[in-house]
């Protein structure tokens, strides 16, 4: 890096003897523009790692892109995450500094599948956690009876993803009491 500013320099010093003060301004010029534009182009990348996404981002994702983002925001907002690498099915499972437990599941409906009813075998004989079900789109009613019968089950339906994504905490939007 220094190198390369000490020869933007020496071009810069060299074109002011050669073409006057418009060689330097000119040069200026374009390097705050290339350095604007570069800026501009990672600011998404660089925000979507800090755990923050705008709704069409979050509607692009497939289903291992939306449990990456998940874990981001989940880190955001305080919890350490472990990936649960499924190729059709992946699963979260998190924990924050005050010990509680949070399994989250990616489907688009909420009811359990029939290898699912079991708990994870990292919870067994610890405290209850808490199971998040994640959905870009709406919950329908039978979700949320199966949810409501489960106890510790929340459902994050696509509008509550999305404010999520744009930086509420997830405390905020359970309505679980957590």
């Amino acid at each position: 890096m220094v190198a390369t500013a000490c020869a933007m320099v020496a071009v810069l010093a060299v074109g002011y003897r050669t073409l006057g003060v418009g060689a330097p301004l000119g040069g200026v010029a374009l390097l705050v523009l290339l350095v604007a534009l570069g800026v501009r182009n990672r600011r998404p990348a660089a925000r979507r790692r800090l755990g923050y996404y705008s709704p069409g981002e979050l509607l692009e994702l497939d289903t291992q892109g939306l449990a990456l983002a998940v874990a981001r925001m989940l880190r955001r907002d305080g919890w350490r995450v472990r990936l649960l690498p499924a190729p059709d099915r992946p699963r979260l499972c998190a924990r924050d500094d005050s010990g509680r437990q949070l399994d989250v599941a990616f489907r688009p409906v909420a009811e359990p599948l029939p290898d699912e009813d079991l708990p994870h075998p990292h919870h067994r004989g610890t405290e209850p956690h808490l199971q998040l079900v994640v959905h870009r789109g709406t919950f329908g009613d039978r979700d949320i009876r199966w949810a409501r019968r489960q106890g510790r089950t929340c459902l994050l339906d696509g509008s509550s993803l999305s404010r999520w994504g744009q930086g509420t905490r997830l405390n905020e939007l359970l309505t679980h009491g957590w």
